[in-house]
């Protein structure tokens, strides 16, 4: 369980880290530019068996509320865990903050949404894989490198801020770790 403790508080970090990106990040990883309404995403779902569908320097607007999805499952998968228990040896840094009968709530919430999770998950794997191989579009290496192979229109500017995010990232590991130790 130790383990599964130092890897919920690690995604924690990593969540608020891209919560906090989502509004000071590059121009792509900024939520305003990826999170479309709902005719937004209608629109492209409709046309995303077409060849000739909008391509994207960053997230389409379906994929961005993947994103969405993603981070606020994760959320809750993290924020329910520091208040769950196990009922033999193993708390939630915050289990003592919320009644026995909340945190055992807060516990069968966290277990129901593993599966949510493990569904999202499935979702995004499988549209990796339809981008890959029906639209030829290799989503995985922008993932990783944050560098996407782009033939449309110059971005009207792009900004890599190491720095900052490094700065960012430490001052949330650095809070998280203060508030749950």
């Amino acid at each position: 369980m130790q383990y599964h403790k130092w890897s919920g508080i690690t995604i924690l970090v990593l969540l608020l880290f891209r919560l906090v990106w989502g509004f000071v990040g590059s121009r792509e990883s900024r939520f305003m530019t990826f999170v479309r309404g709902p005719s937004a995403v209608v629109r492209y779902a409709t046309t995303l068996l077409r060849s000739d569908s909008t391509h994207y320097l960053g997230h389409n607007p379906l994929g961005g509320w993947s994103i969405i999805a993603l981070l606020f499952t994760l959320l809750v998968q993290a924020g329910t865990g520091l208040f769950a228990n196990d009922d033999i040896v193993t708390e939630g840094p915050f289990f003592d903050w919320v009644s026995k009968a909340t945190s055992d709530w807060l516990t069968q919430v966290h277990k129901l949404n593993q599966q949510v999770i493990i569904a999202l998950v499935c979702v995004h794997v499988l549209a990796v894989l339809f981008y890959f191989f029906y639209k030829r579009d290799n989503l995985v290496k922008p993932m990783i490198t944050g560098v996407k192979q782009w033939s449309g229109p110059e971005p009207l500017h792009t900004t890599d801020r190491p720095l900052i995010a490094a700065v960012i990232a430490g001052m949330v590991a650095l809070a998280v770790y203060l508030l749950v130790r």
